[in-house]
């Protein structure tokens, strides 16, 4: 139907009203890392319906406009649904996007790609599980789900690319000239891990790493935030910790590590 997207028939969104605080350019951080993950491209790429959902975009619809205009980058017919949980913030379709209600059962729709920022962070910690696994099971198959936070202003960012045999990466993106140090990021991590920040868990162990190899690079602070990162990532390498090792020159700061890295003590990896 011309001007809607086309959903399931599950008229019974999964899921709760949350919050829905969002704005302008607040998922740059995130949008500009998903565009150059070439796992990310290359399941675009390959589909043969190239859906993507933006689920739970909040009160107003920018963040699902920005991601649009940045994945046509990827592929130019990229088809974009926006899905929120309260039926009041469902917006008429524009630019190409489509708006409808929806929750964790993704209205039906089958997508390559979910990205869910903001979402879970207002859970409990324990209906993380149930709401992954939902997701994941509407998935296309080889699809990805990259769930996740940020702050207000969108200078501090993370989040998990899962895919469907679970959580495979966490990456930490953030603004090089506001954030003091890489530990600043823990208030930000997914809710699978924002309350495992502490001694003991494995993503307390690379935080206090990445504080630790920020400490002894600040010689080379004269030189600017990025290659001082750099420097520091390096530091952490050296130590053992698998951080991804970007090749292509960075705006912001980031800190990628396999999913096993951070898993929660106890907990499959």
């Amino acid at each position: 139907m011309a001007g809607r997207a086309k959903t399931g028939r599950l008229s019974v969104p999964l899921g709760t009203v949350t919050r829905g605080t969002t704005g302008t350019n607040r998922l740059r951080r995130s949008d500009r890392q998903l565009i150059g993950d070439p796992r990310i491209s290359e399941v675009l790429r390959r589909a043969s319906d190239p859906l993507v959902v933006d689920l739970g975009y909040g009160g107003r619809p920018w963040t699902t406009l920005e991601l649009a205009t940045r994945l046509r980058r990827v592929r130019r017919d990229v088809r974009v649904v926006g899905l929120e949980i309260d039926p009041a913030r469902v917006v008429p379709a524009r630019d190409g996007v489509f708006f409808a209600r929806g929750g964790f059962e993704l209205a039906g729709m089958r997508p390559v790609l979910v990205r869910a920022f903001n979402v879970l962070r207002q859970y409990p910690e324990s209906a993380v599980p149930g709401a992954w696994s939902a997701i994941l099971s509407g998935l296309a198959p080889g699809g990805l789900l990259i769930e996740g936070t940020c702050d207000e202003l969108g200078r501090r960012c993370a989040w998990v690319v899962l895919d469907g045999s679970g959580p495979r990466t966490l990456t930490l993106a953030w603004d090089p000239f506001t954030v003091a140090r890489p530990s600043d990021l823990a208030e930000r991590l997914p809710k699978a891990l924002i309350h495992r920040n502490v001694p003991g868990e494995r993503v307390h162990a690379l935080l206090a790493a990445a504080d630790r190899a920020w400490s002894h690079t600040a010689p080379l602070a004269v030189f600017g935030p990025r290659v001082r990162w750099r420097a520091a990532a390096d530091i952490l390498r050296e130590e053992g910790f698998p951080v991804h090792d970007y090749r292509r020159r960075l705006r912001d700061n980031v800190l990628s590590v396999p999913w096993s890295t951070v898993a929660p003590a106890g907990q499959a990896e």
